[in-house]
């Protein structure tokens, strides 16, 4: 990864393998929960990603209610750009 961020693509397993930014860690928002011990261990700062930033929107708020601090990246290309250019 060419950037000091931990980026967390929020789709769904299949949507990622089919392609994501780069670098990223598949999270799917259903898994969330589950997994929140994992996420309060990852590096700072974390950016969500997803498809078109609906669903990395709600898990930012899901994080952010529980303590976490992150930010919505948006959709996973644009992540990718930002993460290319670095």
């Amino acid at each position: 990864m060419k950037t000091n961020k931990t980026i967390i693509d929020v789709r769904t397993p299949a949507e990622f393998k089919e392609c994501h930014a780069a670098g990223s860690i598949n999270i799917p928002l259903a898994e969330m929960q589950q997994r929140i011990e994992e996420i309060k261990q990852m590096h700072r700062p974390l950016v969500l990603c997803c498809a078109s930033g609906n669903r990395s929107s709600q898990a930012v708020s899901f994080l952010r209610g529980r303590g976490i601090d992150c930010e919505n990246g948006g959709s996973w290309t644009e992540v990718n750009l930002i993460v290319n250019e670095n």
